[in-house]
């Protein structure tokens, strides 16, 4: 039998709970990370077709069931597969579920340890709640952005595949295959849609509800308009191109215009909370003379609810929308 000594053992130890966070973590991120392969979704879909099912029922492959119905009143559940969508998240929402409340359960291990078991569980509950939410919109809106900078050059390449003769199919495919990720893809789903049988307006419809943007129900009303009147689509893409372009440009304008005024509202909000800093700091007895007397949280609460209030008033101002 082999004596181990117990450095070994110790560090046998570490280097199995190495292993196993690294197996875990591995395993965790191939089962998030898993989406079907391209071979796998055309097997199904043939699949389907082989068994009698409607073009309608082979379609909803490309669609998310919480983007449909789009103008009705959704519920939460709903708005939250909406925000996973619009935010460009694969994974299924569930799993979005339960790593927050595993982080619920680690924050509250960590927290109890300085604070009471029910403001702890209050305080863990609310972060875990809440995070998802922050990080999911953050993720959103930098998708939008990408995606509506992407989209002029985008139909600029569709307008000049019209003009030469090519099919509306074939531009969205080329826009698809030249163009990087979020256009790419989201265009690659508009191609599939077509060339499974949707019509050109709904599969820009069903983008425009994707990506949820502004300019995206642009495109999606005058790609409707045209398939149902006629006309000559590249003018339109080139004209929408352009609009597009002006729009970013007017932003930028007004984002430096406004710099000033921005800068000042977030001194504005952050100055007090400098100020007791620095008192807290230098003179401790300023503030801590004053703690012991029963109107002090209702005091503090009121400072706390002004401050709050101006940093939302000042950003409401220096915010335009156009």
């Amino acid at each position: 039998m082999i004596d181990l000594q117990p450095n070994t053992i110790s560090i046998l130890i570490y280097v199995s709970i190495f292993l196993g966070i690294l197996l875990m973590y591995e395993g965790v991120q191939q089962l998030l990370a898993r989406k079907e392969t391209h071979s796998e979704a055309r097997n199904r879909r043939m699949k389907m077709i082989q068994g009698g099912a409607s073009t309608d029922q082979v379609l909803q492959l490309l669609r998310d069931p919480s983007m449909l119905a789009i103008g009705e009143n959704p519920g939460m559940v709903a708005r939250f597969r909406r925000l996973c969508v619009h935010a460009g998240v694969t994974i299924n929402p569930i799993w979005i579920v339960l790593l927050a409340m595993m982080l619920g359960v680690a924050l509250f291990t960590i927290v109890s340890a300085y604070l009471p078991p029910e403001l702890a569980w209050i305080c863990s509950i609310a972060v875990a709640a809440a995070l998802p939410f922050i990080v999911l919109v953050a993720m959103k809106e930098a998708r939008a952005k990408k995606l509506t900078k992407q989209l002029p050059e985008a139909l600029d390449l569709m307008a000049r595949g019209l003009k030469v003769g090519h099919p509306v199919a074939v531009t969205v495919g080329n826009v698809a295959t030249d163009l990087p990720d979020p256009i790419g893809t989201e265009f690659g789903l508009i191609q599939d849609q077509i060339n499974y049988g949707d019509d050109v307006a709904t599969a820009f419809q069903d983008f425009s509800k994707r990506v949820g943007t502004e300019d995206a129900n642009y495109l999606a009303v005058s790609i409707g308009i045209q398939h149902g009147t006629g006309g000559n689509l590249a003018r339109i893409l080139n004209i929408l191109s352009q609009v597009i372009r002006d729009r970013q440009t007017m932003k930028k304008k007004i984002k430096a215009i406004s710099a000033e005024g921005r800068l000042s509202g977030l001194i504005l909000t952050f100055l007090p909370l400098l100020i007791y800093g620095s008192i807290e700091l230098s003179t401790p007895t300023f503030y801590g003379d004053v703690r012991s007397d029963p109107l002090y949280p209702y005091f503090v609460g009121v400072i706390i609810s002004l401050i709050i209030a101006q940093g939302v008033i000042l950003q409401r101002l220096v915010k335009f929308k156009f």
